[in-house]
């Protein structure tokens, strides 16, 4: 599988990055194989100035693996005295992160009947609208995309918070 990564890595001969897509590679180098992280660092290199889509590949990534990442970097410069423990925010922790551009997951699609988010993205989506199929990857089709993205849209997002809907629940009224 991972040969067949490298293979398909190499920005000339894809066909989607032919297109406007950039690519992005978050996950972690040690282990894999050295031809396929020069072939992911070649191609995020030689799409980076495309501007129509993202695509961001997790290759031997883990979320917890990242996050532990990112604290380790994140402690190292408060140790070193270049950053105070107090100026230590969200935001700034986010800037740690494997790929800290990435925006937050708004629609995180899980395929195969699994209900849960094994370790991906837990940064990132943090506030993401979960859906769950039963149809595997690589049987999905527009249709099941397209189910996906209609349940998500009845949704009301809340980011943490109570939203209209619950907003006016309990509250006591006088006339």
């Amino acid at each position: 599988m991972l040969r067949l990564l490298e293979d398909g890595a190499d920005a000339d001969r894809e066909e989607v990055f032919r297109r406007d897509v950039r690519l992005w590679w978050s996950g972690l180098p040690d282990g894999l194989p050295d031809g396929l992280v020069e072939a992911l660092a070649r191609t995020v290199r030689r799409t980076s100035h495309r501007e129509g889509l993202t695509l961001t590949l997790c290759v031997n990534y883990g979320g917890r693996a990242e996050i532990a990442a990112a604290a380790r970097e994140l402690s190292r410069d408060v140790a070193d005295g270049g950053l105070r423990p107090s100026a230590v925010t969200a935001p700034l922790f986010a800037r740690y992160l494997h790929q800290p551009a990435l925006p937050d997951v708004d629609l995180l699609i899980r395929t195969g009947g699994d209900h849960r988010v094994s370790n991906f993205l837990p940064w990132q989506a943090a506030y993401a609208e979960l859906v769950f199929l039963d149809t595997l990857w690589p049987d999905l089709d527009r249709r099941g995309l397209w189910q996906a993205v209609e349940t998500y849209a009845r949704r009301e997002r809340r980011f943490g918070g109570l939203g209209e809907r619950a907003a006016g629940q309990g509250r006591i009224e006088s006339t």
